[in-house]
């Protein structure tokens, strides 16, 4: 932000203010307050003499005018819909949320003053928020306009709920939200977890159930159609995935029966231990708020959501095991005419073949994770899903055979003596762990069932 500033302000001539997290003077931190005036003031404010800029000249320029430039975290336009079409009602209820608050006023009407003659403020009720009241024309009613400067601190929840609070206290009715551009997944993830844990829902499912019930809590979709693949911002930048996780089952199991060698065993070993955790994932929602099982109603739900993230991590090394094994070939035919191309190349090879090993060792370690997760669930978890949770072992081990399995016949491809070593001790005492786990758990269910 600094070395930009200053290039503008060098090259182009323009005043520049540093705000934010780059700002040097608190008045200057709120873009609002170095705005205040906007445009048609700020000849009278550059001439006043405190209004010197961070870089730049000090010198009206009429064409360009001046900017700011800072860091900050990712800021929400966010607007929250009213049943009325009065500007005012909108207004008021920004200036009691937005985090500079309104002005103080006595019994009278009259706005209270300090000592000092400067006004006394009410704070208001949501911190990191600037908001104000408008009337849109093509909408037909009122819309309380906010930026959530920091929706970590106040989320999109948060500010709906706190202005439906206050919409209701004035009369009016909250009808729906409207998102301005893109959001980041977090901020509906954040909102999704809020309004699920509100009506004593399990928090532990897949991602786009969360960011649906973000979406339905919020109302979202009251001034148009709100749709996650177009305007959550990691949606958007990766765009729909065309390795072999994104194949339907039926397309993944033709593509795995051509003759092509990727996807393969180490693909499929991951998509092993991704459906270990669905299914683990499952019998942990089967049990959440059911009756007889309330005592595991918190470990269930850690299990469910940790399930969930094993399950989105092993489906991105469904993948991954494909793509190291294509780069490796890769890597093979690079040419080798000259002493130079036959170092990179060999260099090349290396560096292929400890990832072509590595991508499976980490379905290895997590399948450890796994299957400890799947014993939890087989003993705790809803009885009626007893063969389930084996099933979820079951796979776990399954997955953990073909991923060590994996390591052992591409370590030989790797030069580097230290990593085979501690590569293959580290595969050997994870494998006989979860070995040991899994026949003492099959032992046990056979007894039961």
């Amino acid at each position: 932000a600094e070395e930009l500033a200053g290039r503008v302000g060098s090259e182009l001539n323009i005043p520049v203010y540093l705000y934010a997290k780059s700002a040097r003077r608190e008045d200057r931190v709120r873009l609002p307050d170095i705005r205040h005036g906007e445009y048609e003031a700020l000849e009278d404010k550059l001439l006043a003499g405190d209004f010197k800029p961070d870089y730049g000249p000090a010198v009206f320029n009429a064409t360009s005018g001046a900017t700011a430039i800072g860091v900050r975290d990712f800021l929400l336009a966010y607007n929250v819909n009213l049943s009325t079409w009065d500007k005012k009602t909108a207004s008021d209820i920004a200036l009691t949320v937005r985090d500079k608050g309104r002005a103080k006023r006595d019994r009278k009407g009259a706005i209270a003053r300090d000592e000092d003659g400067a006004a006394v403020t009410v704070p208001g009720r949501l911190s990191h928020c600037q908001a104000g009241g408008w009337f849109i024309d093509e909408y037909g009613y009122a819309q309380v306009t906010m930026n959530l400067t920091n929706f970590r601190e106040t989320g999109l929840h948060r500010a709906f709920e706190v202005v439906s609070e206050e919409a209701a206290k004035r009369g009016v009715r909250v009808t729906g939200s409207e998102a301005i551009g893109l959001l980041p997944r977090d901020a509906l993830l954040d909102a999704g977890r809020y309004y699920l844990e509100k009506k004593g829902s399990n928090t532990g499912i897949p991602e786009k159930d969360i960011i649906q019930a973000a979406v339905l809590g919020l109302g979202l979709n009251d001034t148009s159609p709100f749709i996650p693949g177009e305007r959550v911002i990691e949606y958007a930048v990766e765009g729909r995935s065309t390795g072999p996780a994104a194949l339907t089952l039926s397309g993944f199991s033709d593509e795995l029966s051509s003759d092509s060698m990727a996807p393969g065993g180490g693909s499929v070993s991951a998509l092993s231990a991704a459906l270990s955790a669905s299914l683990t994932s499952m019998v942990a929602n089967l049990t959440f708020g059911k009756k007889g099982y309330e005592r595991q109603n918190k470990p269930m739900k850690e299990i469910s959501i940790r399930a969930q993230e094993l399950k989105a991590r092993l489906l991105c090394l469904v993948d991954s095991d494909s793509d190291a094994f294509n780069e490796y070939i890769r890597a093979l035919r690079l040419p080798k005419q000259s002493e130079a191309g036959i170092k990179d190349r060999a260099q090349a090879v290396e560096s292929a073949a400890i990832t072509m090993t590595t991508t499976p060792l980490e379905t290895l370690r997590l399948c450890r994770e796994l299957i400890t997760l799947a014993e939890k669930v087989l003993r705790k978890g809803n009885s009626n899903a007893l063969s389930d949770a084996f099933v979820a072992v079951s796979q776990a081990n399954a997955a953990a055979e073909g991923a060590f399995l994996n390591v052992r016949i591409n370590l030989p491809e790797v030069n580097d003596q230290v990593f085979v070593t501690s590569t293959s001790e580290e595969a050997e005492m994870l494998m006989n762990d979860i070995s040991k786990i899994h026949k003492r758990l099959f032992a046990s269910v056979r007894k039961k069932i």
